[in-house]
Protein backbone atom coordinates (compact mmCIF):
# COMPACT_ATOMS: atom_id res chain seq x y z
CA UNK A 1 0.00 0.00 0.00
CA UNK A 2 1.29 3.70 -0.76
CA UNK A 3 -0.80 6.33 1.13
CA UNK A 4 -0.36 9.44 3.01
CA UNK A 5 -0.77 9.16 6.74
CA UNK A 6 -3.34 11.25 8.91
CA UNK A 7 -2.83 12.18 12.56
CA UNK A 8 -4.65 9.22 14.28
CA UNK A 9 -4.29 6.37 11.85
CA UNK A 10 -3.29 3.02 13.36
CA UNK A 11 -2.19 0.10 11.39
CA UNK A 12 -2.97 -2.93 12.75
CA UNK A 13 -0.57 -6.01 11.17
CA UNK A 14 -1.04 -9.59 12.75
CA UNK A 15 1.97 -11.62 13.72
CA UNK A 16 3.55 -13.48 11.27
CA UNK A 17 1.71 -11.29 8.59
CA UNK A 18 4.08 -9.91 6.08
CA UNK A 19 3.31 -6.23 4.24
CA UNK A 20 4.56 -2.77 3.11
CA UNK A 21 3.82 0.07 2.22
CA UNK A 22 5.18 3.47 1.81
CA UNK A 23 3.80 7.34 2.97
CA UNK A 24 4.24 9.81 1.04
CA UNK A 25 5.38 12.20 3.59
CA UNK A 26 7.65 12.47 6.53
CA UNK A 27 5.83 10.56 9.46
CA UNK A 28 6.38 9.13 13.08
CA UNK A 29 4.72 6.30 13.89
CA UNK A 30 4.30 4.82 17.42
CA UNK A 31 4.86 0.93 17.33
CA UNK A 32 3.25 -1.32 19.40
CA UNK A 33 3.61 -5.26 19.68
CA UNK A 34 1.59 -7.90 22.07
CA UNK A 35 1.96 -11.38 23.17
CA UNK A 36 -0.18 -13.40 21.61
CA UNK A 37 -0.58 -15.09 24.61
CA UNK A 38 -1.66 -11.65 25.73
CA UNK A 39 -4.73 -11.71 23.05
CA UNK A 40 -5.17 -15.17 24.22
CA UNK A 41 -6.09 -15.22 27.72
CA UNK A 42 -7.99 -11.96 27.45
CA UNK A 43 -10.15 -13.68 24.84
CA UNK A 44 -10.64 -16.24 27.51
CA UNK A 45 -11.18 -14.06 30.32
CA UNK A 46 -13.99 -12.35 28.08
CA UNK A 47 -15.55 -16.02 27.50
CA UNK A 48 -14.54 -15.83 24.00
CA UNK A 49 -12.78 -18.46 21.86
CA UNK A 50 -9.31 -17.30 21.16
CA UNK A 51 -9.23 -19.39 17.75
CA UNK A 52 -12.94 -18.10 16.50
CA UNK A 53 -11.57 -14.09 16.99
CA UNK A 54 -10.94 -13.16 13.75
CA UNK A 55 -8.12 -10.68 14.16
CA UNK A 56 -7.36 -9.58 10.11
CA UNK A 57 -5.50 -6.81 9.34
CA UNK A 58 -6.65 -3.20 9.38
CA UNK A 59 -5.08 -0.26 7.68
CA UNK A 60 -5.89 3.38 8.24
CA UNK A 61 -7.99 2.35 11.32
CA UNK A 62 -9.42 5.06 13.20
CA UNK A 63 -10.58 3.74 16.81
CA UNK A 64 -10.46 6.81 19.51
CA UNK A 65 -9.74 4.37 22.16
CA UNK A 66 -7.13 2.09 20.82
CA UNK A 67 -5.64 6.12 19.72
CA UNK A 68 -6.14 7.36 23.81
CA UNK A 69 -4.35 4.07 24.67
CA UNK A 70 -1.56 5.03 22.25
CA UNK A 71 -1.15 8.08 23.39
CA UNK A 72 -0.86 6.97 27.53
CA UNK A 73 1.86 4.69 26.38
CA UNK A 74 4.02 7.58 24.15
CA UNK A 75 3.79 9.62 27.10
CA UNK A 76 4.99 7.55 29.39
CA UNK A 77 7.86 6.13 27.13
CA UNK A 78 9.01 10.04 27.07
CA UNK A 79 7.94 10.70 30.74
CA UNK A 80 11.30 11.61 33.06
CA UNK A 81 10.35 8.68 35.49
CA UNK A 82 8.48 5.79 34.14
CA UNK A 83 4.76 4.73 35.69
CA UNK A 84 4.37 1.97 37.88
CA UNK A 85 4.47 -1.75 35.64
CA UNK A 86 0.77 -2.35 37.16
CA UNK A 87 -0.19 1.00 35.34
CA UNK A 88 1.81 -0.64 32.12
CA UNK A 89 -0.13 -3.51 32.58
CA UNK A 90 -3.62 -2.09 32.63
CA UNK A 91 -2.42 -0.48 28.79
CA UNK A 92 -1.06 -3.59 27.58
CA UNK A 93 -4.11 -5.46 28.82
CA UNK A 94 -6.66 -2.04 27.74
CA UNK A 95 -5.64 -2.14 24.58
CA UNK A 96 -6.13 -6.31 23.67
CA UNK A 97 -9.53 -6.13 25.06
CA UNK A 98 -10.20 -3.15 22.67
CA UNK A 99 -8.45 -5.20 19.56
CA UNK A 100 -10.52 -8.35 20.48
CA UNK A 101 -14.10 -6.04 20.56
CA UNK A 102 -12.77 -4.36 17.43
CA UNK A 103 -12.29 -8.23 15.97
CA UNK A 104 -16.12 -9.06 17.00
CA UNK A 105 -17.72 -6.02 15.44
CA UNK A 106 -17.52 -3.59 18.61
CA UNK A 107 -19.66 -6.15 20.94
CA UNK A 108 -19.10 -5.50 24.62
CA UNK A 109 -18.71 -7.87 27.55
CA UNK A 110 -19.94 -5.18 30.12
CA UNK A 111 -23.55 -6.29 29.95
CA UNK A 112 -22.64 -9.55 31.42
CA UNK A 113 -19.95 -8.35 34.07
CA UNK A 114 -20.57 -4.80 34.36
CA UNK A 115 -22.28 -4.74 37.94
CA UNK A 116 -20.12 -7.95 39.42
CA UNK A 117 -18.38 -6.94 42.22
CA UNK A 118 -15.38 -8.85 44.67
CA UNK A 119 -16.58 -10.55 47.15
CA UNK A 120 -15.69 -8.55 50.64
CA UNK A 121 -13.08 -11.42 51.56
CA UNK A 122 -11.59 -11.36 48.06
CA UNK A 123 -11.39 -7.57 48.23
CA UNK A 124 -9.97 -7.50 52.20
CA UNK A 125 -7.48 -10.11 50.65
CA UNK A 126 -6.19 -8.17 47.91
CA UNK A 127 -6.36 -4.45 49.94
CA UNK A 128 -4.05 -6.49 52.70
CA UNK A 129 -1.67 -7.82 50.23
CA UNK A 130 -1.42 -4.41 48.43
CA UNK A 131 -1.04 -2.66 51.79
CA UNK A 132 1.72 -5.16 52.74
CA UNK A 133 3.73 -5.14 49.49
CA UNK A 134 3.71 -0.94 48.60
CA UNK A 135 7.42 -1.33 48.57
CA UNK A 136 7.46 -3.44 45.73
CA UNK A 137 6.91 -3.08 42.15
CA UNK A 138 3.18 -4.54 41.58
CA UNK A 139 1.93 -6.30 38.51
CA UNK A 140 -1.76 -6.64 37.34
CA UNK A 141 -0.81 -10.67 36.79
CA UNK A 142 0.45 -10.80 40.89
CA UNK A 143 -2.94 -9.02 41.97
CA UNK A 144 -5.26 -11.23 39.87
CA UNK A 145 -3.71 -14.62 41.62
CA UNK A 146 -4.23 -13.23 45.19
CA UNK A 147 -8.13 -12.37 44.11
CA UNK A 148 -8.23 -15.72 42.28
CA UNK A 149 -9.51 -13.66 39.29
CA UNK A 150 -8.35 -13.15 35.85
CA UNK A 151 -6.52 -9.90 34.93
CA UNK A 152 -9.45 -8.50 32.98
CA UNK A 153 -11.53 -9.97 35.11
CA UNK A 154 -9.87 -8.01 38.57
CA UNK A 155 -9.66 -4.65 36.09
CA UNK A 156 -13.68 -4.83 36.54
CA UNK A 157 -14.58 -6.21 39.79
CA UNK A 158 -12.30 -4.19 41.32
CA UNK A 159 -13.68 -0.87 39.66
CA UNK A 160 -17.00 -1.81 40.16
CA UNK A 161 -16.13 -2.65 44.00
CA UNK A 162 -14.47 0.80 45.03
CA UNK A 163 -15.07 2.77 41.80
CA UNK A 164 -11.23 3.21 41.26
CA UNK A 165 -9.39 1.77 38.72
CA UNK A 166 -6.74 -0.79 40.52
CA UNK A 167 -3.87 1.17 39.17
CA UNK A 168 -4.50 4.26 40.53
CA UNK A 169 -5.24 2.90 43.89
CA UNK A 170 -2.40 1.39 44.35
CA UNK A 171 -1.24 4.92 43.34
CA UNK A 172 -2.81 6.59 45.85
CA UNK A 173 -1.48 4.08 48.95
CA UNK A 174 1.82 4.69 48.05
CA UNK A 175 1.00 8.45 48.67
CA UNK A 176 -0.73 8.08 51.58
CA UNK A 177 1.80 6.10 52.60
CA UNK A 178 4.72 8.25 52.06
CA UNK A 179 2.76 11.12 53.23
CA UNK A 180 2.35 9.19 56.83
CA UNK A 181 5.73 8.40 56.81
CA UNK A 182 6.89 11.64 56.46
CA UNK A 183 4.70 13.39 58.94
CA UNK A 184 5.56 10.55 61.98
CA UNK A 185 9.16 9.97 61.09
CA UNK A 186 12.33 11.74 60.44
CA UNK A 187 13.34 9.42 57.25
CA UNK A 188 15.13 10.86 54.68
CA UNK A 189 12.82 11.77 51.84
CA UNK A 190 14.86 9.42 49.96
CA UNK A 191 14.25 5.98 52.13
CA UNK A 192 10.67 7.34 52.54
CA UNK A 193 10.34 6.93 48.40
CA UNK A 194 11.75 3.69 48.52
CA UNK A 195 9.79 2.50 51.53
CA UNK A 196 6.44 3.63 49.43
CA UNK A 197 7.24 1.66 46.14
CA UNK A 198 8.33 4.91 44.12
CA UNK A 199 11.01 4.73 41.55
CA UNK A 200 13.33 7.33 43.66
CA UNK A 201 12.80 10.85 45.29
CA UNK A 202 11.66 13.30 42.49
CA UNK A 203 9.22 10.45 40.94
CA UNK A 204 7.83 10.26 44.61
CA UNK A 205 7.93 14.84 44.67
CA UNK A 206 6.06 14.67 40.88
CA UNK A 207 3.30 12.17 41.82
CA UNK A 208 2.64 14.24 45.23
CA UNK A 209 2.43 17.62 43.79
CA UNK A 210 0.34 15.65 40.88
CA UNK A 211 -2.81 13.95 43.32
CA UNK A 212 -1.70 16.39 46.48
CA UNK A 213 -0.85 19.30 45.46
CA UNK A 214 1.98 19.36 47.60
CA UNK A 215 5.08 18.43 47.63
CA UNK A 216 7.04 16.46 50.60
CA UNK A 217 9.27 19.56 51.10
CA UNK A 218 5.88 21.01 51.94
CA UNK A 219 4.06 18.42 54.42
CA UNK A 220 7.41 18.18 56.44
CA UNK A 221 7.03 22.02 57.66
CA UNK A 222 3.42 21.11 58.66
CA UNK A 223 4.27 17.94 60.30
CA UNK A 224 7.40 19.34 62.13
CA UNK A 225 4.39 21.99 63.27
CA UNK A 226 2.11 19.19 64.48
CA UNK A 227 4.46 16.97 66.64
CA UNK A 228 4.91 19.45 69.16
CA UNK A 229 1.03 19.89 69.65
CA UNK A 230 0.65 16.24 70.09
CA UNK A 231 3.22 15.74 72.29
CA UNK A 232 2.15 18.75 74.55
CA UNK A 233 -1.37 17.41 74.53
CA UNK A 234 -0.59 13.94 76.09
Amino acid sequence: MRRLQRHGDIDFVPVGMDGSWEDDADCQILRLSLRPSLLDQVAEDLGRDAAMVDLIPRLQLRDARIEAIGWAIKADLEADTPSDPLYIDHLANALAVRLIETADGGRQHSERSGAAKMSTRQLRMLTDFIETNLDRKLHLADLATVAGVSMTRLKTLFRNSTGTPVHQYVIRRRIEYARALIATTTMPASEVALAAGFAHQSHMASTMRRILGQTPGEIAPQASEIRPKLQRTA
